[in-house]
């Protein structure tokens, strides 16, 4: 459970980080979000998240 506390707060880190290096890179990715479909949203969701899962069981498998 440690692990996933860990985890989360390191996506944090990384929003926050983000925000605080390009915050005009930011806001207009959020723009061009908002002008997106929903459905290219949810495609696009679905891909990183299936990245996201893939590269944790290689990482959690190599360890």
């Amino acid at each position: 459970m440690s692990q996933l506390w860990g985890a989360l707060c390191l996506v944090a880190v990384i929003e926050g980080l983000i925000l605080f290096a390009a915050p005009g890179l930011w806001k207009r990715t959020a723009e061009q979000m908002l002008a997106m479909p929903t459905a290219s949203l949810r495609r696009i969701g679905g891909v990183v998240l299936l990245l996201g899962v893939t590269a944790l069981v290689l990482v959690r498998g190599a360890g």
